[in-house]
């Protein structure tokens, strides 16, 4: 089959780009281009053997903003900031025939990614008006040889993860016990059955999250009937593992289900929700009484993650590298509830997440890495002065200043609310450039596609 080739938009915006390196020596006080080379590799349109996709969701400009400020301070710049080139993405979802709902949800967004196809909210990689599976870009990543993986902080059977290895009607069908909501795709109706199961059957190299909730759920029909999801994981292979020092001794090879909280990983940071009236200047907590000691961070994840993948490729000497996708999933979760620093201390442990990538995308520079968000959110910096009609919290940050954040997306005491706005996209690597201007989050899947040559 000949290879794909770039339509010519692209191509003469990556030849102008290349042109451009090549010419001068770009610096920045950031360090994002070190060299010209470095910032034309990053251009590069050829073909990539490891795609990492790292996700934040609903990580706005304004969650990264508040991370940035309150962290390394308004003139610094986190990992996340540092890639050579930067676009945009726009997230809305459909309705069932097709027109746009400006509003998305992390099953809808995560679907146009994962599939290149928009659908109506709630629902995961199926089509909105016929509810038809979609291929996903998991399951064609697999099909073209390479190995693959799925890091959260959610629980694995949550929206974002679940797009890419399951495909369910309504995203709240995680367990075999939580189907009312899907009853054509349960296995007594010849369906695939919950999250749980399907991302179990799909085999999938490394799963890494929360959720065990979902897998010690029992089976309700078809081959393992009366067993956990669990027990059915054990049964295809996986290696199940439960805190930092199981994942550490996995054996290389054989695929991988580590089950790190009943349900979300508990966040890294802790401080006082934001009020109605606002609070007084507080500092954020680094730490979190609950979460229990053995917990892996989202980057010790990410690094073991990068290691199975690898190892099992060099196993099967595959000349083929391997997909892995990343999420934050927790910035999502605190800006829900107006939490502050939760916020703030996910989106920073996710943000070494995104170093551990580049690092490793440094030594491969074959190695296209993506990050970008879901959807925006509702957190604002706002003046000091302001007295906005919903939840505020004034915080003291690194750098010594206060520093007021906003939450009016809902009526105070309801979960905060998505917003409609475009996100943030950066890249390099392979393929990179098709990141530029203001895309579509369903082109996400095109750059992954094209950049590991799936079909």
């Amino acid at each position: 089959m000949p290879r794909p080739h770039p339509s010519r938009r692209h191509l003469v915006v990556g030849a102008a780009l290349v042109a451009a390196v090549t010419a001068v020596t770009v610096t920045t006080t950031a360090g994002a281009w070190d060299t010209k080379d470095q910032a034309a590799q990053a251009i590069k349109s050829g073909k990539a053997k490891n795609v990492i996709l790292l996700i934040g969701d609903g990580m706005g400009d304004s969650e990264i903003t508040l991370a940035r400020d309150y962290t390394v301070g308004a003139n610094g710049r986190l990992n996340m900031d540092k890639f050579p080139l930067t676009g945009a993405y726009t997230t809305y979802a459909v309705h069932a025939d097709g027109t746009p709902d400006y509003v998305t949800d992390s099953a809808a967004s995560g679907t146009g990614w994962a599939t290149g196809v928009k659908t109506v909210n709630g629902r995961i990689s199926k089509t909105p008006g016929g509810n038809k599976a979609v291929p996903t870009i998991l399951e064609l990543a697999q099909k073209g040889g390479y190995a693959t993986g799925s890091v959260t902080t959610s629980e694995l059977t949550d929206a974002t993860p679940a797009v890419l290895a399951s495909h369910v009607t309504d995203r709240s069908c995680q367990g075999p016990a939580d189907m009312a909501g899907c009853p054509a795709d349960k296995i007594a109706a010849g369906g695939p059955g919950s999250i749980a199961e399907q991302s179990v059957n799909r085999k999938v190299d490394v799963l890494l999250g929360g959720g065990k909730q979902r897998f010690d759920q029992k089976v309700t029909d078809g081959t393992y009937k009366g067993r956990t999801v669990t027990d059915q994981a054990k049964q295809l292979g996986y290696q199940v593992v439960t805190d930092s020092a199981g994942l550490k001794n996995v054996q290389a090879g054989k695929p991988v289900l580590g089950l790190f909280a009943p349900g979300n990983v508990p966040v890294e940071w802790t401080g006082k929700a934001a009020a109605a009236g606002g609070t007084a200047p507080q500092r954020c907590v680094t730490s979190n009484a609950n979460r229990p000691a053995g917990t892996p961070a989202l980057a010790d994840q990410a690094t073991k993650a990068i290691q199975l993948l690898e190892a099992k490729q060099k196993q099967r000497k595959s000349k083929e590298g391997f997909f892995l996708q990343i999420e934050g999933a927790s910035i999502d979760k605190q800006d829900h509830a107006a939490d502050p620093c939760g916020q703030i201390g996910e989106t920073a442990a996710f943000d070494r997440a995104v170093k551990v990538a580049r690092d490793y995308a440094a030594k491969h520079p074959d190695t296209l890495v993506v990050t970008t968000a879901d959807h925006g959110h509702t957190s604002q910096i706002v003046p000091l002065e302001a007295t906005p009609p919903g939840l505020s919290s004034t915080l003291v940050t690194d750098e010594g200043q206060q520093l007021k954040v906003n939450y009016s997306t809902n009526t105070p005491g309801q979960s905060q609310e998505h917003t409609g706005t475009q996100v943030r996209i950066a890249a390099q690597g392979p393929q990179a450039y098709r990141v530029l201007g203001v895309t579509n989050q369903t082109d996400l899947f095109t750059t992954v596609r094209e950049a590991l040559r799936l079909r």
